[in-house]
């Protein structure tokens, strides 16, 4: 296999024309040693994280791909800590959307003169530009247009799949007991077909989900998800 690309939590490898090969590490993204799923940078390095990463992102996938859901996904590993994808192109130079569904942390900093802390948010999405120099800065519908990185339809079916797919994943962490407060998607177009897929990862280490107040952890988040 060929390494084609080396990021902060996954390695990526080409295997052919038709398959790529993620390899999920035990390094999560924070700062100053605390786990912050928006962060830019690697914070910390979690015995197990990639693996427990993994088995919660096959475990959405397939579900995903069940009910026609388009994504990558082909296969995984879990042993060693790989998934099989079908190859995509990212929008300009990647876009990450985040779907939330209460006011607190980032968004209550930006818009706190319009809405409460913890106040109930209607699947609210936002798009951001993946530049760590600039800090993810946000991106409207129209610029994203004019700028040439997607069109306004591409637009408006990345923000459904991003709708649908969060709600999916709040209703699955709910037959846990767990709330969903934001979580950050990943998308691109299938390399042989254009289709908009789902890309990356569904875990612990791109979402915040909460039991009552309590934070869980990405690790834990993964042994109550697929607990029987």
């Amino acid at each position: 296999m060929e390494l084609i690309y080396k990021g902060k939590t996954k390695d990526v490898f080409k295997v052919d024309d038709s398959h790529l090969v993620l390899q999920f590490k035990d390094d999560v993204t924070g700062e100053n040693g605390v786990f912050d799923p928006g962060a830019n940078t690697v914070g910390l390095t979690i015995d197990g994280a990639g693996r427990a990463g993994l088995s919660l992102t096959t475990f959405f996938y397939k579900r995903l791909n069940a009910i026609d859901v388009p994504t990558h996904f082909i296969s995984s590993n879990i042993d060693e800590a790989t998934m099989t994808v079908k190859p995509a192109t990212v929008f300009g130079k990647g876009l990450e959307v985040i779907c939330r569904f209460l006011a607190n942390g980032s968004f209550l900093k930006r818009y706190g003169a319009y809405v409460e802390d913890g106040q109930e948010l209607d699947s609210f999405v936002e798009v951001t530009i993946k530049d760590d120099e600039r800090q993810d800065p946000p991106i409207s519908k129209d610029a994203l247009a004019m700028l040439e990185i997607l069109t306004e339809e591409e637009y408006e079916v990345l923000k459904q799949h991003t709708i649908d797919i969060s709600n999916f994943v709040k209703t699955e962490l709910a037959k846990k007991g767990l709330t969903l407060h934001d979580i950050k998607l990943e998308f691109g177009r299938d390399a042989k077909t254009g289709e908009i897929l789902l890309i990356d990862e569904i875990s612990g280490g791109n979402m915040r989900a909460y039991k009552g107040k309590e934070y869980i952890e990405p690790l834990e988040l993964e042994k109550i998800m697929l607990a029987n």
